[in-house]
């Protein structure tokens, strides 16, 4: 089992309870990774519905989780339909709610609909190995998570406040070979440096109070392409939208979310 499916591996206690273990091994600093935090909880969601693909998940992070502590997860379901189910479920640590989520499943091996395309075209950037491993010392904060992804970032972006534009492009994939599916995404969309690192320099831990990732389809094995943008920033709270592409250049997953960009002094 790849470490990804067995860190976030959960077990059933009751009707619609799960157990799980957050490991420290996916940390930004001393917090757990809210994309990490998601996969358990989206675990728990997919052993729950019948519909095998997360298609849109919003998600309000609560307070910070607790690695190397027990979590238990609460899944409640609100439909199951045709075509697509949705859940609700929530992330608990020392019985105090951490993760609030809100989900929609699908299929997405089956159409629904026109077979009309408007396809978004992914940033031209320079291939992985000519990237930059986005590191600890780079970033300015221990990532325990590194040893998990490869994070490799366009040239031009991978130094601290020397962009001139708030935006991170470049490649992601799983350490240990593990390739790519639709619930990884989620995670994906959360483990890239906060996009204005590139502009402001380095910024630390910044928190996500809400995200919300669409999954437009499965991707195919190899490197994931990302790109993400910070659209508005004041009063250190900021609005980053991002995108991912999988090895063929098609779009498989888009990302919206509020973060803070906290005063460290």
């Amino acid at each position: 089992m790849h470490c990804f499916d067995n860190e976030t591996n959960v077990t059933s206690t009751t009707a619609g309870s799960w157990q799980g273990m957050v490991s420290p091994e996916w940390n930004i600093g001393t917090n757990p990774n809210g994309g990490y935090l998601l996969s358990l909880i989206t675990n728990a969601l997919s052993r729950e519905l019948s519909h095998p693909d997360p298609l849109s998940i919003t998600t309000h992070y609560l307070r910070p989780g607790i690695p190397g502590a027990e979590c238990s997860i609460n899944v409640e379901i609100l439909r199951i339909g045709k075509t697509v189910s949705n859940a609700r479920a929530t992330l608990y640590q020392e019985n105090k709610a951490r993760l609030e989520v809100m989900a929609v499943f699908g299929d997405l091996s089956q159409s629904v609909g026109i077979d009309t395309r408007i396809p978004m075209i992914p940033p031209k950037i320079p291939l992985p190995e000519h990237c930059v491993d986005r590191t600890g010392s780079l970033q300015g904060i221990e990532l325990p998570i590194m040893n998990r992804l490869n994070v490799r970032l366009h040239p031009d972006q991978a130094k601290p406040g020397e962009s001139e534009v708030p935006e991170i492009s470049g490649w992601i994939n799983f350490t240990d070979g593990r390739e790519p599916d639709s619930r990884s995404l989620l995670l994906f969309c959360d483990a890239f440096p906060p996009s204005p690192f590139s502009f402001l320099g380095n910024v630390g831990w910044v928190p996500t109070v809400e995200l919300t990732v669409h999954v437009r389809q499965k991707p195919l094995p190899g490197w994931v392409l990302g790109q993400f943008r910070t659209s508005d920033l004041a009063d250190g709270r900021m609005i980053e939208s991002g995108a991912l592409w999988d090895s063929s250049g098609a779009l498989v997953a888009q990302s919206r979310q509020l973060g803070l960009i906290l005063n460290n002094n």
